[in-house]
C-alpha cells in the first residue's frame, strides 16, 4: 500500500522531518502555546507556496485582522498586500468585532463561514488554506459534542474543496492537552506540536509531528528557530544524511610532525577535536590549521567564541601570520560571537549560512566547549551533531577545540559529548617533571587510518608550536599524574607490555 502523497511546504527543514511535506488534500492542526510560532508557520506555508510553487492561497483569520497579520510578517520580506493585489492570496476576515455583541452560540450553523471560504478559494484558484486561531470561534459553543461535530465539518468541508490546509490552535501548556477544547487531536488527521520552553533562562522552540495519518514522518522533537531572513527554520539534526563519498586523500594540519602522528594528515571530510587545559596551545594549533589552508590557497572559516576578531588577529600576528591580508585576499573569514548572544539553534543556523555562503575548504571553531555554558548536555550534543554532520556533507575539514576543566587533565574526554562524534582526537597535556612544567601531545584516535600511539613533547615559542621527541621513562601523563620510571620498574613494565 502506497503512502499518502505529500505537499511540500517549502519551510526550511520541515519537509525533511515530514518526509516531503504535509499530507496533500488534508488538514493539519498546528498547536502551540503563545509565542511558539503557530501563526508564522501558517502564513509561511501560504507565502512560500505562492513564491516557490505558484500555488495561490487563502488565509482565514479568527482573531487578528488581516491588516495586522500583513504588517506582522512584513519584516520577513513577505509582501502579502502585493499577493492580495495580484490575486494570488485572499483573506477571509472572521475576527471578532470589539464593539459587537458578546453571546454564547447554541445551535449555530457554520454553513455561511464555509461558503465564504469556498468563494475565496474559487476567486484565486487556491490550493492552500491557512486558518488561524480557529479555537476563538469554537470556544463560543457551549457543548463539546457540538465542537467536535463542527470541527469534523470544517475538516470535511476543506477536504471536499480539494485544498491542503493548516489550522492553528492555541494550547495552555507545552505538555498539556493538545487544544483548549480537548477534542482537537481526535478530529484532525495530522497534528503538529510547537513548543516554546524556558531552559536555562532562554527560550527554546521545538516542533513535533504527533501524527500524520497514512504516512511516515520523523519521530520526536526537533529544534527550530525564527530567522529574520527565512522565517521558521527547522533543524532536522537526526535526519541529515551523507551526500558525498568520503575522500581518501589527506590535508595538512599545519604541523608536519602532527601530520606524521595522524598517519599522514587529516581527511578533508573529517572533524578533529583538540582537547586540553587552558594555556596548552589549542588556539595556536588552530592558527597553524588556518595558516595551512591560506598557504595552499584554500578558503578557511574561523569561528571565535571566546576572543574578539582583534584578539585573534593580534595573536596570529605574534606568530608571524597575517590574518588581515588573508581576509583581503578572500581566503579567510572570521566570525566572533559569544555563545550567550543567541540560542544554540540560531548559532547552528548562522554557522550553516556562513559555510554555505563562503564555501570554505576548512572550518575551525575555537572553542566548541564554550557553547556548553548556555545549553543542557542533550542540547549541546544535538548542536555538535548538527555542526559536524553539516560540514562533513560538504567535504569540509573541521577542527574544534575543547577546554578541559582540570589543568593537569585526568578527566575523560568523552565528558565533553564531542569525542564520539569527531573523527580524530588530539590531546594536549601539561607534564610536570623535575619542578618544571612541560607539555605533551597524544593522538587518541584517527578514524579510517593508522596513527602513532606515543606521547610526544611539544614546545611553544615565537614561531609557533613544535612537536619534539617522545617522552621516555614517564608514565601517568594522560591521568594527570606523570612520574618517572627507573631501573627494575621499567624492565618489569617492558616485560608486561613489550617495547
Amino acid at each position: 500500500m502506497s503512502e499518502w502523497p505529500k505537499l511540500p511546504t517549502g519551510i526550511a527543514g520541515f519537509d525533511d522531518i515530514a518526509g516531503g511535506g504535509v499530507p496533500r488534500g488534508r488538514s493539519t492542526v498546528v498547536a502551540g502555546t503563545p509565542g511558539s510560532g503557530k501563526t508564522l508557520f501558517a502564513l509561511q506555508f501560504l507565502a512560500t507556496g505562492i513564491r516557490r510553487f505558484s500555488e495561490p492561497g487563502v488565509c482565514v483569520t479568527f482573531e487578528e485582522r488581516p491588516e495586522d497579520l500583513i504588517r506582522n510578517v512584513a519584516s520577513f520580506g513577505w509582501d502579502l498586500d502585493e499577493l492580495v493585489t495580484t490575486r494570488q492570496l485572499a483573506f477571509v476576515d472572521c475576527s471578532p468585532d470589539p464593539d459587537g455583541p458578546r453571546e454564547e452560540m447554541g445551535g449555530y450553523d457554520l454553513s455561511a463561514l464555509l461558503a465564504r471560504i469556498e468563494n475565496a478559494i474559487k476567486s484565486v484558484k487556491a490550493t492552500r488554506v491557512a486558518a488561524d486561531a480557529i479555537a476563538t470561534l469554537l470556544a463560543q459553543f457551549r457543548d463539546s459534542v457540538v465542537v467536535r461535530a463542527e470541527l469534523h465539518r470544517i475538516h470535511d468541508g476543506l477536504r471536499r474543496l480539494g485544498v491542503t490546509s493548516v489550522i492553528t490552535m492555541e494550547r495552555t501548556d507545552d505538555d498539556g492537552v493538545i487544544g483548549r477544547l480537548g477534542v482537537e487531536e481526535f478530529v484532525a488527521d495530522n497534528v503538529l506540536l510547537l513548543r516554546n520552553r524556558l531552559e536555562r533562562e532562554r527560550r527554546r522552540r521545538t516542533i513535533e509531528i504527533l501524527k500524520f495519518r497514512g504516512t511516515n514522518h520523523g519521530k520526536g522533537e526537533y529544534p527550530f528557530t525564527i530567522d529574520p531572513a527565512h522565517g521558521v527554520t527547522v533543524i532536522p539534526l537526526s535526519v541529515m544524511e551523507r551526500a558525498q563519498k568520503p575522500s581518501m586523500t589527506k590535508v595538512s594540519s599545519g604541523i608536519p610532525a602532527l601530520d606524521e602522528m595522524c598517519g599522514g594528515g587529516l581527511y578533508p571530510d573529517s572533524v578533529t577535536l583538540v582537547s586540553g587545559a587552558t594555556g596548552t596551545g589549542k588556539t595556536l594549533l588552530v592558527t597553524h590549521f588556518v595558516q595551512a589552508a591560506i598557504a595552499g590557497g584554500d578558503r578557511v572559516l574561523l569561528f571565535g567564541t571566546e576572543e574578539s576578531r582583534e584578539q585573534l588577529i593580534r595573536n596570529a600576528t605574534s606568530w608571524g601570520i597575517d590574518y588581515e591580508a588573508a581576509e583581503r585576499n578572500g581566503l579567510l573569514r572570521m566570525v566572533c560571537r559569544y555563545p550567550e548572544a543567541m540560542g544554540l539553534e540560531d548559532h547552528l543556523l548562522q554557522l550553516c549560512n556562513e559555510v554555505s555562503g563562503f564555501k570554505p575548504a576548512r572550518v575551525a571553531i575555537d572553542s566548541m566547549s564554550a557553547f556548553e555554558r548556555v545549553a543542557s548536555p542533550a542540547l549541546f550534543q544535538e548542536f555538535v551533531i548538527g555542526v559536524t554532520t553539516f560540514i562533513k556533507q560538504r567535504n569540509v575539514t573541521g577542527l574544534f577545540t575543547n577546554t578541559t576543566s582540570l589543568v593537569t587533565g585526568g578527566e575523560s574526554v568523552t565528558e565533553t559529548h564531542c569525542s564520539t562524534i569527531t573523527d580524530t582526537i588530539v590531546l594536549l597535556r601539561y607534564v610536570e617533571l623535575y619542578g618544571e612544567v612541560r607539555r605533551g601531545l597524544a593522538v587518541l584516535k584517527v578514524r579510517g587510518s593508522a596513527h602513532q600511539k606515543d606521547i610526544r613533547e611539544y614546545v611553544i615559542d615565537q614561531n609557533g608550536l613544535h612537536v619534539k621527541d617522545t617522552f621516555r621513562n614517564v608514565h601517568g601523563i594522560l591521568s594527570g599524574t606523570p612520574s618517572l620510571v627507573f631501573g627494575e620498574e621499567k624492565a618489569r613494565l617492558d616485560d608486561m607490555f613489550g617495547n
